[in-house]
């Protein structure tokens, strides 16, 4: 078995893909909607036909409870791994991004958190290398 899709729930389709394509750098995958359901992916720019993470709007109560619940407790909602969190941060910064935690040395690895603007917390983490 493989891990090909995973979501992440935004509270406004077209600032999430922005967000996850002009400021993190991924690549758009798939777009098309049937009424008012749009089915929005994207995929890492270094792995494009690698897993995709549907960014699904949070119309459905229990989901909107569950985005503000995580956010509200500073628990990212997705998190990417890079082999250079400290370059990323500075990629990402400039780009106008909010991060919420600078890189950050914790156990066996360096993380940052970032806010995408559509109601989630972002980490991004670089293993130690031993």
């Amino acid at each position: 078995m493989k891990i090909k899709l995973t979501s992440v729930y935004v509270d406004n389709q077209e600032n999430a893909l922005r967000f996850y394509t002009d400021v993190l750098g991924f690549i758009k995958k798939a777009d098309f909607s049937n009424g008012p359901y749009r089915w929005l992916t994207v995929a890492s720019a270094e792995e494009p036909d690698g897993t995709e993470l549907q960014l699904a709007l949070n119309d459905n109560p229990a989901a909107k409870a569950y985005q503000e619940a995580i956010f509200k407790q500073s628990q990212p909602a997705v998190m990417f791994f890079t082999d250079d969190v400290k370059g990323d941060h500075e990629r990402i910064k400039a780009k106008g991004a909010a991060f919420t935690m600078a890189p950050t040395e914790v156990t066996g690895s360096t993380i940052a958190q970032l806010n995408d603007g559509c109601g989630n917390l972002v980490q991004i983490t670089q293993l130690a290398r031993w």
